[in-house]
């Protein structure tokens, strides 16, 4: 089969390998995935740039945990799937060494959940990493209607997920962007308010837009840089629920503002996630999928040999979306 893989770690462009690797077969309760498409994250360019420093420790890594494709064969025990089924497929590259960037993966059926016929593959890409962390972010810590919550970076691949799960689910949503096309964006997935958190005390213009009225929650994208603005917005016995601090990696806490606030943090990822939490995002996903109430953003899509070009797309940080590498079969 038709693979990207690499072999040490490094730049994309000096690392990642495009050829032909051993087409996997399905194991005791796996489907054999015919792939259309690979969705690109954070964690995949950090895996491969380097930061687990023993992943490769029993070979080359096909990296990339999200896609979406076909079921073409399933493994003994599987009795409750297809061949032909539509799958989108996440976690595929979490405690395993092959992932999605490749035209064929095997992997647990629980971790290939049923794609609709009307939902594009590229989209299906989209829905591992971005919307399950999105839902974790969002429900983790009950109900959210009639609750005020603040998104940062409404506008990215996690952001504007959030707003919509948020928004849909009753909650007033606040939402920071840092242009017109993002704030437009981010009214667009349903925040009522959009402030520019490149703007020095965005913290104070989001209260002074919503009537000095402080948050519930926040969910967020770059806690150490976020927390002091942060601090200012959210009220007392607040929840904060983050997934990523890459500016500020080990952030200094005011521990003593704090506590004496009440706060909670929730720190999110995906894989870690409690298996309940993982089927309850699915069955919610599946839900808004067949009812058609999700905005999407895919924002580029390049074939499997541009494989390092869409890696470093999101390593440079400035795509807002999706970045889906299509599988040519």
């Amino acid at each position: 089969m038709r693979a990207a893989w690499f072999e040490k770690f490094g730049p994309a462009a000096d690392v990642l390998l495009v050829g032909e690797q051993p087409r996997p077969d399905p194991q005791q309760g796996e489907v054999l995935v015919r792939l259309m498409t690979s969705g690109v994250n954070p964690s995949d360019v950090k895996k491969r740039a380097g930061a687990f420093p023993n992943l490769l420790d029993d070979g080359l890594v096909i990296p990339h945990s999200d896609g979406a494709g076909v079921i073409e064969a399933v493994g003994a025990g599987v009795d409750d799937r297809e061949v032909g089924e539509r799958v989108w497929v996440y976690q595929a590259q979490y405690g395993r060494r092959f992932g999605t960037a490749a035209e064929y993966v095997s992997l647990e059926s629980s971790r290939a959940p049923p794609l609709a016929d009307k939902v594009s593959f590229e989209i299906g890409a989209c829905l591992g990493i971005p919307v399950m962390t999105a839902h974790r972010c969002v429900f983790a810590d009950g109900p959210v209607d009639g609750q005020s919550i603040l998104v940062t970076g409404g506008a990215g691949r996690v952001g504007h997920y959030a707003i919509q799960w948020a928004s849909q689910a009753g909650a007033s949503v606040i939402a920071t962007a840092s242009c017109l096309e993002d704030n437009r964006a981010c009214v667009e997935a349903g925040a009522k308010v959009v402030v520019n958190h490149r703007q020095p005390g965005w913290g104070n213009e989001a209260l002074r837009i919503n009537e000095q009225q402080k948050v519930d929650r926040v969910i967020d994208v770059e806690f150490g840089t976020n927390l002091p603005e942060v601090l200012n917005l959210i009220r007392v016995g607040g929840t904060i629920a983050t997934y990523s601090s890459t500016q500020v990696p080990e952030p200094k806490l005011p521990f003593l503002k704090m506590m004496f606030m009440d706060l909670t943090i929730r720190f999110v990822i995906v894989y870690a996630m409690p298996e309940e939490a993982k089927r309850q995002a699915i069955a919610d996903i599946e839900k808004r999928l067949r009812d058609d109430q999700w905005q999407h953003r895919v924002t580029h899509t390049l074939p499997l040999a541009d494989i390092a070009r869409a890696q470093e797309i999101i390593e440079q940080g400035e795509c807002r979306g999706c970045v889906v590498v299509m599988l040519e079969q």
